[in-house]
């Protein structure tokens, strides 16, 4: 039987955006500070990048670093900013809040829902700090969620694999939310993952570290992270991504030839 697969690529940038287009991506997630697990990103960012491709944009809401307990001014504005995205023509956002006993907290997640209207909607791996995923699962399928991002509650979906596994169980049981395998995904993890899972859609950053083009520079005056570069620049690598889609479509080919 033939399979729909999606390739997903993080980005934080037009010029990473760019890369992910050339490189065959299906989707972008868009978001900022992608080297801290990512942001929230500027509305001029993701005009920009709507200049440049036509894939679907799927929108990263989150306020800051750190966990996903939101205080009522946080919360307001990951609401705020589901409608401005709305507005200005996401194709999805990708969200998740936490209750203090990691739960997913319902009333938050419904209200953004409600905000968003027809837009899709990703359960980021605010999923992978849950205390229960099962019943996490079953409430994002109550919402209504379309896509859960996951490493199956691991630092890699590699090592997440059982319960991404049964997650997918679940899914065809209950028809819910497709399950997008992120975290760790390379074209060789894509290619273990196909033999392994039965999981059709994975995200990726494809990141490279490009070297600054200043060429006066001031060591020693951290603007962030002390232990962080101020000249290495993240960015999309074309290859990478070209390389997992071609994984994914010679698999496709297969399937769609097999008896």
């Amino acid at each position: 039987m033939k399979k729909n697969y999606i390739l997903e690529c993080c980005v934080d940038s037009v010029e990473s955006a760019m890369a992910a287009a050339k490189g065959g991506a299906d989707r972008l997630e868009l978001c900022a500070a992608l080297v801290i697990g990512g942001t929230s990103p500027g509305i001029a960012l993701f005009e920009q990048v709507r200049t440049i491709c036509d894939l679907p944009v799927r929108v990263l809401l989150r306020p800051r670093f750190g966990d996903f307990l939101y205080t009522e001014h946080e919360f307001a504005v990951i609401k705020r900013e589901t409608e401005l995205y709305k507005e200005a023509g996401a194709d999805g956002v990708v969200i998740g809040c936490l209750t203090p006993d990691g739960d997913l907290n319902m009333t938050q997640m419904s209200e953004l829902i409600k905000t968003a209207g027809s837009l899709k909607i990703t359960l980021h791996r605010a999923f992978d700090v849950c205390a229960d995923p099962i019943k996490a699962y079953r409430q994002a399928s109550e919402l209504g969620i379309d896509t859960i991002l996951t490493s199956g509650q691991e630092k890699d979906c590699l090592t997440g694999m059982p319960l991404l596994n049964e997650l997918c169980k679940l899914q065809k049981q209950i028809n819910g939310p497709q399950i997008m395998a992120g975290a760790g995904v390379n074209p060789e993890v894509i290619r273990q993952f196909l033999v392994d899972t039965e999981i059709t859609s994975y995200h990726l950053s494809a990141k490279k570290i490009i070297d600054s083009g200043m060429l006066y520079r001031k060591e020693g005056v951290p603007m962030g992270l002390p232990a962080m570069s101020e000249y290495d620049i993240y960015r999309t690598d074309r290859a990478i991504v070209a390389e997992a889609k071609s994984v994914l479509m010679a698999h496709q080919a297969a399937g769609a030839a097999a008896p």
